[in-house]
């Protein structure tokens, strides 16, 4: 049989709480059987000094029964000195089946003894032995076993029953804070699992944290989070997909027309002005990246670049070819300055690194031509390379107004900011 949480706390709180009723009450019936005999020897105490104030120590037999009977004994002893008296005695037994000692009794052999006594089923009688009242040694009385034993187990009775009452509140009121404490904000975290199991993508499956500060708190704050990176990433996949399918189908047609513009600049590059020989090269080569361009991409929006054809490219020409193309080279508006050291290489693929600064360029000034706050700073692109040791470097700057810091978080994820 499976059982849930709340089965499973129930079924761990009620013998825990059993276990606890049983460590009281062992040493609860061991105080008890002590408590008893003291009792009767505080009685006995008492008698004696009674018997002892009879003029000659002589006690008529009816009142010597009479007071044994109210103390619920068979005989009574004193030990004064080196003479030990008996004080009164009425229907002795034959023998005495058990001695106890209570001025010398420890925790462990009273918890035994108490077993013990219960555990007995015939009549057996025990003397019992203690201080005495005034000057005398030890006092001693006879008594039935039997009486302690019924009253033990009326004790035992009564605080059974109230154990059964008091388990079955403190039970329930344990089961019922762990339940309200624990046991629901999980039941709440499973089914929302479930549902989140369910379907992923929609935001309204998302847990709706507590205002906890413990552990669980903190779990379903966790999972809240989770569960909103992994909706954001399920659109943002499904975004990729819609928009890998867009791409492969006008990546096919670009190609063609690509294919068609080439043919024409082929046939434009025949033409004998010399401005148009200048330019025509110019174009072919920037058709023949954007046709290689659109080979290498994936149905599914993603680059799938080919390895680098990697060569010593003189990164001046590069640069220059890069301005062309963002039309900077005509565009007054913005200065361009270049601080590239001359003869300066790179171990590069050269159509990859034209990628590169064509973006970053074209970056910058889209950036300068739509900062419009007009505080008089002079729109420039700078552009300086140099090498230190193995190592090129190139840097582009520009004087607008920078990456926002919003999009410097997610400056390298697609579709995340513009």
């Amino acid at each position: 049989m499976r059982f849930g949480l709340s089965g499973k706390l129930l079924l761990l709180t009620i013998p825990l709480i059993l276990i606890v009723e049983i460590l009281i009450y062992v040493p609860s019936i061991a105080n008890f059987r002590v408590n008893r005999l003291n009792d009767r020897l505080a009685a006995a105490s008492t008698a004696a000094l009674v018997l002892d104030a009879a003029p000659s120590g002589m006690v008529p037999d009816a009142l010597a029964r009479q007071i044994l009977a109210s103390i619920g004994a068979r005989a009574v002893a004193i030990k004064s000195g080196s003479q030990r008296r008996l004080l009164a005695a009425a229907d002795m037994p034959a023998k005495i089946d058990h001695d106890i000692d209570m001025r010398d009794t420890s925790a462990w052999s009273a918890i035994v003894d108490a077993f013990q006594v219960m555990l007995d089923s015939g009549d057996e009688v025990m003397r019992v032995i203690g201080p005495a009242p005034g000057s005398g040694q030890f006092i001693e009385v006879v008594v039935d076993e039997k009486p302690l034993r019924d009253a033990m187990f009326r004790f035992s009775r009564n605080v059974l029953l109230l154990s059964l009452v008091m388990t079955s509140i403190t039970a329930g009121l344990i089961y019922y804070a762990l339940h309200h404490l624990f046991v629901r904000p999980m039941r709440r975290v499973t089914a929302n699992l479930v549902a989140f199991h369910e379907n992923p993508e929609s935001t309204a499956r998302i847990i709706e944290p507590s205002k906890r500060t413990d552990e669980i708190g903190l779990a379903e704050r966790e999972l809240s989070d989770m569960q909103r990176d992994l909706v954001s990433m399920l659109h943002q996949k499904n975004h990729l997909a819609a928009l890998g399918l867009a791409v492969s189908k006008i990546n096919h047609d670009l190609r063609n027309l690509l294919a068609s513009s080439q043919l024409l600049s082929d046939q434009l590059a025949s033409v004998p002005d010399p401005r148009v020989q200048r330019f025509a090269p110019k174009l072919m080569r920037s058709l023949e990246r954007a046709i290689a361009f659109c080979q290498s991409t994936l149905s599914y929006g993603k680059a799938q670049e080919a390895p680098p054809d990697r060569r010593r490219v003189l990164i001046e020409p590069v640069v220059n070819e890069v301005r062309e193309s963002t039309g900077l080279a005509s565009d007054t508006s913005i200065e361009w300055i270049n601080a590239i050291e001359r003869g300066l290489t790179v171990d590069a693929d050269p159509d990859q690194l034209f990628r590169v600064l064509l973006n970053l360029v074209r970056n910058a000034a889209q950036a300068l031509e739509s900062d419009k706050s007009g505080d008089g700073i002079a729109k420039q692109i700078r552009f300086t390379g140099r090498r230190e040791g193995a190592v090129t470097i190139l840097e582009i700057s520009d004087t607008g107004p920078g990456i926002p810091e919003g999009a410097r978080a997610h400056l390298f994820e697609a579709f995340q900011g513009s």
